[in-house]
């Protein structure tokens, strides 16, 4: 039996889609330019977790097969105007997998105005943000791809909604490493992808010139509490001279947020989960910073991403579905 999930290459995938079966795809640009039509969705990204480890590959594309509906799934564009209505329009007894283009006006509404959107978090919601090879990075455009058409995009986020039968409910989980520390707690008055002034402990100050004269290992995340889920705020980058900082996920006012501190997880992350992930995937920094090549991923493989959603828009932290 053919499988229909896991890294393949490009003529195994396109027989899936020829055979009918919903899938989600993450592949490199010209790798998912090679696929038919079909009833899939997709985003580009060459960095992968595999059962046997992390993979860098612009040939392969990692296949997440979607089963188990109660009818076909539904695929759709949504534009930065329509986004809003993403949970609205999700079916009642189900979930949504959504995946937009990083850089994107999709990618920034999102980010700042998901938690806000109508039936956010009564409705299952897991993605991720499309991105590029980072030696591609400014001269390449993250897209998405609407399956049934084969259309890429850079500026629209794609979406499969699949209704599940009475009996079978999905369940979303993220799996952060991360903690906030005990240190200082710094402050934002706007919300925003990067920010110049902050309060550190009250205290006004240039977070670029706070982060330098501590030398703060950006690799670690400044980390808040959302109503009970510790959420990561991923360093881009810090430009001293300019003395502003940009993110990979915007700050909001009104919170705290401390540097973080990891946290020891064990061994195997889908410890627990009672059944296979239906999907998943990680953070594309994880990916660069923790080692990740060569090691298993532990029952959760899927996509390296430039963002992970699990409901909000989320930095270095791991999203995955499941059945039940």
């Amino acid at each position: 039996m053919m499988p229909t999930e896991g890294l393949m290459p490009v003529p195994v995938v396109a027989g899936l889609i020829r055979d009918g079966h919903f899938l989600c795809l993450a592949g490199d640009e010209a790798a998912l330019r090679q696929l038919p039509p079909g009833n899939w969705i997709g985003g580009t990204i060459p960095y992968f977790m595999s059962a046997t480890g992390a993979v860098v590959s612009r040939e392969l594309v990692y296949v997440q097969q979607i089963a188990d509906f109660l009818s076909p799934p539904r695929l759709r564009f949504y534009d930065a105007a329509s986004l809003p209505q993403l949970c609205r329009n999700a079916p009642e007894h189900g979930y949504s997998l959504l995946i937009v283009p990083a850089f994107s006006a999709c990618h920034s509404d999102f980010a700042r105005h998901a938690p806000n959107y109508e039936d956010m978090y009564l409705k299952p919601l897991a993605g991720w943000v499309a991105g590029t090879h980072l030696d591609d990075l400014g001269r390449a455009s993250p897209h998405v791809v609407y399956g049934p058409t084969g259309q890429f995009s850079s500026e629209l986020a794609v979406v499969m909604d699949v209704a599940l039968p009475p009996s079978r409910f999905a369940h979303i989980d993220i799996v952060n490493r991360f903690k906030p520390g005990d240190g200082d707690a710094i402050r934002f008055t706007e919300t925003g992808f990067s920010a110049q002034t902050c309060q550190v402990n009250g205290e006004p100050t240039h977070l670029a010139d706070y982060l330098s004269a501590r030398q703060i290992d950006t690799r670690l995340p400044l980390v808040a509490d959302y109503c009970g889920a510790s959420v990561n705020v991923s360093f881009k980058q810090v430009d001293t001279a300019a003395k502003r900082v940009e993110f990979y996920a915007p700050v909001f006012p009104g919170l705290s947020y401390r540097l973080a501190t990891p946290a020891e997880l064990p061994g195997s992350l889908a410890a627990g989960a009672g059944a296979p992930a239906t999907f998943a995937c990680n953070c594309i920094l994880d990916f660069l910073y923790t080692g990740q090549h060569g090691r298993p991923a532990n029952g959760l493989a899927g996509p390296a991403t430039f963002g992970e959603i699990g409901y909000q828009l989320l930095n270095q932290t791991e999203v995955y579905l499941t059945i039940c």
